[in-house]
Parts: structure tokens; C-alpha cells; sequence
């Protein structure tokens, strides 16, 4: 009897080891598969950190081309502020100087009828240069700020009539352009 209940012990202990060792393998297997799996997830974080350092350096990038873009335009913007600055210096000297020019022609004009001659020709016929007219076209959207870049007289047109006296037609536009001008003189 004594080697039955040693051999059922026996057997109870294999039972027991049997036992303890399917729930180690299941175990086993589960550590594995954790593994496996954090193995993976390490690599995904490595792999998104990575991406992470790509989209800040990108970031980065976009930062200092944005920093340029405002540097380009600051530049111009102060670029456009000295050159309607530089713009309305010319447009205040080129007015002083056809102020200056124009009772000097009309006095050279008023001497040369006296001794029988014609007038000389107006700058706009002269050269066209000379005429404003460039210049407010190319600055229309000052010509608000700049009241004397509306003194400056149409250029006459290739199919503008003449008459024998002198150009009835430059005269009606000196009369036009005399009153606005003075009308600007009145407003300063």
C-alpha cells in the first residue's frame, strides 16, 4: 500500500507539473507574442520620431522661407516708400522748372511776335520727354497724391490740325491747362 499512495503521489506531482508546465508555455507564448509586439512598437516609435525630425526641419525650412519672404518685403516695401519719395521730389522740381520756364517762353514768345516771328514751339511739341503725361500714366494710381502730375498738357496727336496763325489747338489746351493750373496754385 505504501508504494500505491507513493506512486498516486507520484502521479499527483506529474499531474501538477503537467499542469504548471502547459500554463508556463501559455505564458511563454504570451511573453513572446508581448515581445514581438514591443519590438514593433519600438520600431514604429523610432520610425515616427524620425518622421517627427523630418516635418521640424521642414517646419524649419518653411520658417526661414517665410523669414525671407518678409525680409523681400520690407525691402521693397521701403524700396516703393523711397521711390514715390524720390517721385515726388522730381514732380515738385519739375514743376518749379516749368514754372520757371513757362513766363520766360512767354516772354520770348512776346518778343519774337513783336519783331514778326512765331512762337516757338511748346515742349509737348518739342519732345515728347518733356511732357508729363508719361509719367502720370505710369504713376496713375499716384497722380492722386501728386496734384501738379495733372498740370501737364495733352500731347498733340499725329492728326491734329493746324492753322496758319499757330496751333489754335496747343492755345485751347494752354488755356485748359493754364486755368488748372492756377486752380492748383490756389488750392496749395
Amino acid at each position: 500500500m505504501a508504494d500505491e499512495q507513493e506512486i498516486m503521489c507520484k502521479l499527483e506531482s506529474i499531474k501538477e507539473i503537467r499542469n504548471k508546465t502547459l500554463q508556463m508555455e501559455k505564458i511563454k507564448a504570451r511573453l513572446k507574442a508581448e515581445f514581438e509586439a514591443l519590438e514593433s512598437e519600438e520600431r514604429h516609435l523610432k520610425e515616427y520620431k524620425q518622421e517627427m525630425d523630418l516635418l521640424l526641419q521642414e517646419k524649419m525650412a518653411h520658417v526661414e522661407e517665410l523669414r525671407l519672404i518678409h525680409a523681400d518685403i520690407n525691402v521693397m516695401e521701403n524700396t516703393i516708400k523711397q521711390s514715390e519719395n524720390d517721385l515726388n521730389k522730381l514732380l515738385e522740381s519739375t514743376r518749379r522748372l516749368h514754372d520757371e520756364y513757362k513766363p520766360l517762353k512767354e516772354h520770348v514768345d512776346a518778343l519774337r511776335m513783336t519783331l514778326g516771328l512765331q512762337r516757338l514751339p511748346d515742349l509737348c511739341e518739342e519732345e515728347e520727354k518733356l511732357s508729363l503725361e508719361p509719367v502720370c500714366h505710369a504713376t496713375s494710381k499716384f497722380t492722386g497724391m501728386h496734384p501738379y502730375a495733372l498740370c501737364a498738357k495733352p500731347k498733340v496727336g499725329p492728326g491734329t490740325p493746324r492753322s496758319p496763325k499757330g496751333n489754335r489747338m496747343n492755345e485751347e489746351r494752354g488755356n485748359t491747362w493754364n486755368s488748372s493750373a492756377q486752380s492748383l496754385g490756389q488750392n496749395d
